[in-house]
C-alpha cells in the first residue's frame, strides 16, 4: 500500500513538473477573474479579514491576519470575508399597512460577519440574502401596523426587523447590528388627508386652549368677585361693630355725664339759695323754649299767661316741690330694700 501511495505521489509530482506552468496560468486567470488572492506560498493576510482556504476542494482552515504559508497547487483561497461592519442600502419597496395604505419605504442595514465559515458555506450570497430578508420582514411588520403607528413606532419597527433578521441569519454566520428606515413615501391623496388631519388637530388644540383660557378667566373673575364680596361684608361687619361700639360708648358717656350733672344738681339744691338757682335755671329754659317755638312749626300752642314768667317759674317750682315731697314720704324712700339704691345713690353709682 505504501508503494501505491509512493507511485501515486511520484506520478503527481511528475505531472506537476510537466504541466506546472499551464496549471499556474490557469490558477492566475481564475484568481484575477474572481478577485481572490492567488496562492504564492507566502501570504500576508490584512487585519479584519478572514481568508477561507480549501485543500484539494475541501475546507482546510481560515487564515489569520499576518504571515501564512500555503502549499502550492494543493491549497487554494476560496473565499475572502471582511470582518468589518458592512452598510447595505435596502432598495425602496412598497408595503401595505394594516389600514390598507400603500407606502414606499427604503432603509439602511448594518451587518457584520461573525463566522467566516458559515458566511462562506451557509449561503451563496450573504448580502443579497440578508437584503431580501430585510425587505420581506419589513413588509410583514408594516402589515401589522396602521399608518399613524408607522410614524410613531418607528424605533420599535426597526427593532422588530433586526430581531427577525438575526433569527434567520444566525445560520449564515452574520449578525444584524441595526436597521434604520430612511424615507417613507406616502401617496399624494393620503398626504393631503394627513395634512387636513393635522390642520384639524391644530384647530382643535387652539379651540381647546381658547376655551380653557375663557374658563380660567371666568373662574378668576368669579373668585375675584367672591373675595371682593367677602372683604366688603367683613368691612361692613367691622364698620357696624365699630359703629355699635362707638354708639355704646357714646351712650355710656352721655349717661355718665347726665348722672354727674344730676348729682351736681342734687348737691347744688342742698346748698343755701339752691331753690333760687333752680328757679333761675327754669326761667332761662322757659325763655329759650319760647324763642324756638316759631322756628320748628307753624302751629304754636301757648298758655294763657305767657307773659307772666314768674307765675310759670312758681308753677314749675311747685311741681318740683310736690315731686320731692312725694318721694321723701314714700316707703321705699324711707326704708330702701336690700340690694336696692335710692335715686341719688343710683346716680352716684352711674357716675
Amino acid at each position: 500500500m505504501l508503494r501505491a501511495v509512493s507511485r501515486a505521489g511520484g506520478a503527481l509530482l511528475r505531472g506537476s513538473q510537466i504541466h506546472g506552468p499551464k496549471a499556474w496560468n490557469t490558477e492566475a486567470r481564475r484568481c484575477l477573474s474572481s478577485g481572490l488572492p492567488m496562492n504564492t506560498v507566502v501570504l500576508f493576510v490584512p487585519q479584519q479579514e478572514a481568508w477561507v482556504v480549501e485543500r484539494m476542494g475541501r475546507f482546510h482552515r481560515i487564515l489569520e491576519p499576518g504571515l501564512n504559508i500555503l502549499i502550492p497547487f494543493l491549497d487554494r483561497i476560496r473565499y475572502v470575508q471582511s470582518l468589518k461592519e458592512i452598510v447595505i442600502n435596502v432598495p425602496e419597496q412598497s408595503a401595505v399597512t394594516l389600514d390598507n395604505v400603500t407606502l414606499q419605504i427604503d432603509g439602511v442595514l448594518y451587518l457584520r460577519v461573525m463566522d467566516p465559515y458559515k458566511a462562506s458555506y451557509g449561503v451563496e450570497d450573504p448580502e443579497y440574502a440578508v437584503t431580501q430578508l430585510a425587505q420581506t420582514t419589513m413588509r410583514s411588520e408594516l402589515g401589522k401596523l396602521t399608518l399613524d403607528k408607522v410614524f410613531r413606532e418607528r424605533e420599535s419597527l426597526n427593532s422588530s426587523i433586526v430581531d427577525a433578521i438575526n433569527q434567520a441569519s444566525d445560520y449564515w454566520g452574520i449578525k444584524c447590528l441595526r436597521y434604520e428606515i430612511k424615507d417613507i413615501h406616502v401617496p399624494p391623496k393620503v398626504r393631503e388627508a394627513m395634512q387636513m388631519q393635522v390642520e384639524a388637530e391644530r384647530r382643535k388644540r387652539a379651540m381647546v386652549l381658547e376655551s380653557e383660557g375663557t374658563r380660567e378667566s371666568a373662574i378668576n373673575v368669579a373668585e375675584g368677585e367672591k373675595q371682593a364680596q367677602i372683604l366688603a361684608s367683613e368691612a361692613e361687619r367691622a364698620e357696624q361693630i365699630n359703629q355699635a361700639a362707638g354708639e355704646a360708648n357714646a351712650i355710656l358717656a352721655k349717661a355718665k355725664a347726665r348722672g354727674e350733672a344730676i348729682r351736681l344738681v342734687a348737691d347744688a339744691l342742698t346748698q343755701q339759695h339752691g331753690n333760687a338757682a333752680a328757679s333761675l335755671s327754669i326761667a332761662e329754659q322757659y325763655v329759650n323754649a319760647f324763642s324756638k317755638l316759631a322756628k320748628e312749626s307753624n302751629t304754636i300752642l301757648l298758655p294763657s299767661n305767657t307773659g307772666d314768667i314768674s307765675s310759670m317759674v312758681t308753677q314749675a317750682m311747685g311741681i318740683y316741690s310736690t315731686v320731692t315731697k312725694n318721694m321723701q314720704n314714700s316707703p321705699s324712700a324711707k326704708a330702701p330694700a336690700a340690694g336696692k339704691f335710692t335715686e341719688t345713690e343710683e346716680m352716684k353709682q352711674m357716675s
